[in-house]
């Protein structure tokens, strides 16, 4: 079996395998074809692909292999070049691109959505959303630090003594405790606020205060996402957030519903009472923002208020995410390949089944099958 790994589109620095784990792979007797420069961005020369064991080719090459592996899909022209069978692993984001999953369907490719890996005990090592939250998470803080005109940590010095900033993140899901526990690295006081109970324990242990809303609905079924809440919960939620969001020096902003639109947790008028050189990072900008003047890829002003709209701030870090999310890949795709390096896609593997958005014509994964789907079929 051949496996392409594809070069990253401008704008994107990471890649989906490094070197490290191509020769992973290259040790279950696949053949990997890598597309040139594909990991130049992320310090790892094609020299280092060819050390462990891959071809250096072009990208049609690559695109023609039995299995296509990248971070970001491609083209709808590449895509439309295809052939039915082929196997094709990458982001796809698929809740919120239903348009894609349609092509993905008439064109009977096998797609593999590693966003979609089941949030299961099993299939930790493969998780890539809860790696690159990890790296977002942390690179949140550092961004957020660089923009502030305030030093985190308290200083007691000759000229007087420096009180600590006030960090409020919103959303306690991997990026956000990672956010937490940067902040408190640093020094800053942090609260934290989450509509699912079971993430109040998890932000007490990293020292942070939890700003809790009575009454939010947690969903067990869910798969530890948060979920839609009701109009009751989000009025009382929305006066707390605002209270303590108006005081914080530093919002990191991460809560997202899968599939939908970022619920608006921070206000204009929020904004407008935060202190000058208060500074906001949001990660749900490519889905709105938690944040109602964020824009989405820039850094804006607003009443004083520097706000930062990145949704990829792991592209920044792209040589431990790449080694992150290669990782993650190898482990996945262990369980794909046999022992004679063939492929081998066994149904009855609820992680395979899971993560699989589109086989043969049809849609496999019953997450994207309910969300996208439920209302033609009901």
């Amino acid at each position: 079996m051949t496996i392409g790994l594809l070069k990253e589109p401008d704008g994107e620095h990471r890649v989906a395998l490094l070197p490290e784990s191509v020769k992973a792979l290259v040790a279950l007797k696949a053949e990997i074809i890598v597309e040139t420069q594909a990991g130049a961005k992320a310090f790892s020369p094609d020299a280092l692909y060819t050390e462990a064991g891959a071809k250096i080719s072009q990208r049609k090459d690559v695109l023609s292999a039995d299995l296509v592996l990248g971070i970001n899909p491609p083209t709808d022209a590449e895509l439309g070049g295809m052939k039915a069978g082929q196997v094709l692993m990458s982001v796809f984001q698929p809740l919120s691109n239903k348009a894609l999953v349609e092509k993905l369907i008439s064109l009977q490719v096998t797609s593999f959505s590693m966003d979609n890996v089941p949030r299961t005990t099993r299939a930790q090592s493969m998780d890539v959303l809860s790696s690159m939250a990890t790296v977002a998470g942390y690179k949140a803080v550092l961004t957020a630090a660089s923009h502030s005109p305030r030093f985190f940590p308290m200083f007691m010095t000759a000229a007087g003594s420096i009180i600590p900033s006030k960090v409020l993140v919103l959303g306690a899901g991997v990026a956000g405790l990672q956010a937490i526990a940067t902040a408190r690295r640093l020094g800053a006081v942090v609260e934290a606020f989450d509509v699912r109970t079971a993430a109040e324990e998890e932000v007490k242990s990293l020292g942070a205060k939890f700003v809790k809303v009575e009454g939010a609905t947690d969903d067990k079924a869910a798969g530890g996402y948060a979920v839609e809440q009701s109009d009751e919960y989000k009025a009382k939620q929305q006066a707390l957030i605002q209270e303590h969001a108006a005081k914080a020096n530093i919002i990191i902003c991460t809560a997202q519903i899968p599939g939908r639109k970022a619920p608006v947790l921070i206000t204009k008028e929020t904004v407008g009472n935060m202190a000058e050189g208060s500074v906001i990072v949001d990660l749900a900008a490519s889905t709105g923002g938690n944040c109602e003047l964020t824009d989405n890829d820039q850094v804006t002003e607003k009443h004083g208020v520097t706000i930062i709209g990145n949704s990829n701030l792991a592209s920044t870090m792209p040589l431990d995410a790449s080694k992150m999310y290669g990782k993650n890949m190898v482990n996945f795709l262990k369980l794909l390949i046999d022992a004679e390096g063939n492929l081998n896609l066994n149904w009855e593997d609820d992680i395979l089944a899971n993560t699989c958005v589109t086989h043969a014509g049809e849609v496999m994964s019953s997450r994207v099958k309910n969300i996208l789907f439920q209302t033609e079929t009901a």
